[in-house]
């Protein structure tokens, strides 16, 4: 794994076990963004990093990975399922193409704890 500057391979590890564990959180029908996932997982300014580990790691075929968009409700470019998988769970989309977040957004109750963890 890369590691970003100011994290060591320790804190790359532990932010990827935190990435994976919210994103697996995800109600069906509901959406979150990668920053919000990067701010639970403690490290605020690594949104682009959890793409990453969305896009690259083994575990995360496993997980309903389609309910995370972009901070305006976009989807991943190039993602040509992204769309269908979300509207099969019932996810509106508005006239500009993206997510209605106002409808859909989900941010977990209580944030995260002192241990980098979601509540």
């Amino acid at each position: 794994m890369d590691c970003p500057n100011h994290m060591s391979i320790v804190e790359a590890h532990t932010f990827q076990d935190a990435v994976l564990d919210i994103v697996a959180q995800i109600p069906r029908g509901r959406v979150t963004t990668y920053g919000t996932i990067a701010t639970l997982a403690g490290w605020p300014d690594h949104s682009r990093m959890v793409g990453h580990i969305l896009r690259y790691s083994p575990e995360a075929a496993q997980l309903p990975c389609q309910r995370v968009v972009n901070a305006v409700g976009r989807t991943a470019p190039g993602w040509l399922q992204h769309r269908p998988l979300l509207e099969a769970e019932d996810v509106h989309f508005l006239p500009n193409g993206h997510v209605d977040m106002k409808r859909h957004l989900w941010e977990p109750e209580g944030g995260r704890s002192s241990d980098n963890t979601v509540k």
